[in-house]
């Protein structure tokens, strides 16, 4: 089963492919990479697994291979700096094509690398991890973190392609699985309530990984995400959508140094508390936020923040967030499954009554 559609962004459109065995498929890869250059930017994990064969595949077009090492927290100006060291060894120019390979570190800082070099050069997205295929790889944010807040040094610059093989999930670790679940289960909360229905019918065959389940879990996001990405490319308004939790687990990956804490847990526990804030004034029913609570729960992603946070340090964190405007917090708030919406009208006093309380109860 393989699936092809294109985000549709006029000149900068590009194809999606999503499908098995990609990254053996010669033919494909050497179709797609022409005869340019290629410099493949990976880590030290996903690398020993994959490289290999996308080198075998793509032969002397192979200018350079960059090796990052793993981890959210090596998602720095350092590491990017590393990039251009070697792209600068390797003279590689303008034509030279650079592609991600790996999971949506290495995919958001190699992605802002060819923003940056010589003011611009092409690069394609081949993402390891089901996060990254469902969330990191489309729609052209690129970025490194900052001390005071995550993703908050970037671009958007958008890829030439991306390429999905669904058998690099084989590899990933059952707590990477679950993690990329929760930017899944995102879409539909936000604007997608068939396949949230579908998701609740379907987890158990994802956690185990049955590929076909995983190509149209896989499919379905995507294209939820490239229809909001056409039509709001720049996030001037509904693409803020997909932040659904965002704001409250961004709170959480900064608060614990972005070690701790995979970034789809941190917005599993961030999509409850918007729902929970949501539910609190009156926005949305408690039986939406428990359907939405369970299924995340059967995914097997955590329910609680951690215990080490209070209500300002989480508001503190929050104010970093890029989508402040003005001075004012913009929440993703839910009315129902399937249906979000950006708001800046809440009483900030009330949300930090409320988080006090979210927290309270864990205790």
């Amino acid at each position: 089963m393989s699936v092809e559609f294109s985000v549709s962004l006029g000149e900068r459109s590009y194809p999606i492919y999503i499908g098995q065995n990609l990254l053996s498929d010669v033919g494909f890869l050497q179709g797609i990479v022409a005869e340019r250059s290629v410099a493949i930017v990976s880590n030290e994990t996903v690398a020993p697994l994959y490289m290999d064969a996308l080198v075998k595949a793509l032969g002397d077009r192979v200018k350079i291979k960059v090796l990052l090492p793993d981890g959210e927290q090596y998602k720095t100006l350092d590491t990017l700096s590393r990039i251009f060291d070697q792209l600068l060894g390797a003279q590689c120019d303008r034509s030279t094509l650079l592609i991600a390979l790996g999971g949506g570190v290495v995919g958001d800082v190699a992605g802002f690398a060819a923003a940056c070099y010589q003011r611009g050069i092409a690069f394609m997205q081949v993402p390891t991890t089901l996060l990254a295929q469902v969330d990191s790889s489309v729609g052209g944010k690129t970025a490194v973190n900052h001390p005071s807040g995550k993703n908050m040094i970037g671009a958007f610059y958008q890829p030439e392609a991306v390429i999905i093989d669904v058998d690099t999930l084989s590899s990933l670790d059952d707590r990477e699985l679950r993690a990329g679940l929760a930017e899944v289960i995102k879409y539909g909360l936000i604007r997608d309530e068939a396949f949230f229905s579908w998701l609740e019918e379907n987890i158990d065959r994802l956690l185990a990984r049955d590929a076909d389940a995983l190509v149209y879990a896989i499919e379905r996001s995507c294209r939820n995400k490239a229809e909001v990405v056409a039509a709001d490319e720049l996030e001037h308004g509904e693409r803020a959508l997909l932040n659904l939790g965002h704001t409250f687990g961004h709170a959480i990956e900064t608060a614990t140094d972005y070690s701790s804490w995979l970034h789809g847990e941190a917005i599993a526990v961030g999509m409850l508390m918007a729902m929970v804030f949501s539910e609190r004034v009156g926005l949305l029913g408690q039986e939406q936020r428990q359907r939405a609570e369970n299924l995340i729960k059967r995914a097997g992603l955590p329910l609680i923040p951690p215990s080490e946070l209070d209500a300002q340090t989480f508001v503190k964190h929050m104010r970093h967030d890029k989508k402040v405007l003005n001075g004012t917090i913009r929440l993703i708030l839910m009315r129902k499954i399937g249906e979000a919406f950006v708001s800046s009208d809440y009483d900030e006093d009330r949300l930090l009554l409320e988080i006090n309380s979210i927290l309270d109860i864990h205790k």
